[in-house]
């Protein structure tokens, strides 16, 4: 007898790219030490100011400068610090926006 399993149409979280990820969690785990956790949900105008991180973090990454280095820095790849700018960007524009998960599908 075989098994079955309904998950047709579902989300495949086996797609994501977990290299990628583990990256994007140092980064996030390097701004909850030093920041605290879930302090970029309180930075005021929030939305702007990752927006201006994230093209930072890319034209760092565009000019050749692989980690994020220096005072401040998280010493992981400006990629993934342009990562976590973008999710954080997302994140408060879902808020905005109010979307529910239902409303995203």
């Amino acid at each position: 007898m075989k098994g079955v399993k309904y998950d047709a149409g579902k989300p495949r979280w086996s797609l994501l790219p977990w290299d990628v990820m583990d990256w994007v969690v140092r980064v996030l785990t390097v701004g909850a030490i030093k920041y605290s956790d879930d302090n970029w949900k309180k930075v005021p105008d929030a939305k702007d100011r990752y927006e201006s991180a994230l093209m930072r973090h890319i034209r760092n990454h565009k000019k050749g400068i692989w980690l994020d280095e220096g005072e401040g820095g998280t010493n992981c790849p400006s990629l993934a610090n342009a990562l976590v700018c973008l999710i954080f960007w997302f994140w408060l524009e879902l808020k905005e926006r109010k979307l529910t998960d239902d409303e995203l599908h």
